[in-house]
């Protein structure tokens, strides 16, 4: 039988583990890409200015 400690901590680990895969999912579809379309806006921007 799991005591209630027990269950408690792995409660814990899964909303930790949720947590972590959830925001993998947002840094990898949206604020990565986000920055490197505005570093790569940015590039652009300066290579023109110096031509």
């Amino acid at each position: 039988m799991i005591e209630f400690d027990q269950y408690l901590g792995f409660l814990a680990f899964l909303t930790i583990l949720t947590i972590g895969f959830w925001l993998m999912i947002f840094l990898a579809t949206f604020v990565i890409p986000y920055w490197l379309t505005g570093n790569l806006l940015q590039w652009i921007k300066e290579f023109r200015k110096k031509k």
